[in-house]
């Protein structure tokens, strides 16, 4: 869902889209449920997870009592595949620890976007370095989860 506000003749709305389907779409104006028509189809991009190059994330210290996941970076000569979020999200579940063992094709993070749940997998075999996000963590697409080398 994606939510916007708009200013209208001095008059505020919350405009939120539920849903997009052909010229259809669902969405709450002020809390109010509308489905309008447009004149064109939306497209809703549904892009597909892939590894990509970035600059690395900043690192958060662990609070007290908590378990930090991620590793430092690999010595230099190779910073890793890195497995990034194709949309803004949740993470619902990290099915994988630094140290492990994956293959190209596996489930890495369980994310929830848009009310629902999507399997974000690694392209590549490797081994995890890095893991950059814990359950409940709010991401933007784009975000590094897991660096894998």
């Amino acid at each position: 869902m994606k939510s916007y506000k708009f200013k209208i003749n001095g008059t505020e709305y919350t405009v939120d889209i539920n849903e997009v389907e052909g010229q259809e779409i669902k969405l709450d104006v002020n809390g109010t449920p509308y489905n309008v028509t447009v004149d064109k189809e939306m497209k809703q991009a549904h892009k597909a997870p892939k590894v990509v190059a970035s600059r690395k994330a900043p690192q958060v210290a662990a609070a007290a009592g908590e378990v930090q996941r991620s590793t430092p970076a690999p010595a230099a000569g190779g910073a890793g595949n890195k497995v990034a979020t194709p949309l803004p999200g949740t993470i619902l579940d990290v099915f994988v620890n630094v140290g492990d063992k994956v293959n190209a094709g596996q489930r890495v993070v369980l994310l929830e976007a848009m009310k629902m749940e999507n399997n974000i997998e690694t392209d590549v075999a490797g081994t995890v370095t890095e893991v950059k996000v814990r359950k409940g963590d709010s991401v933007l697409e784009g975000d590094v989860l897991v660096v894998i080398s």
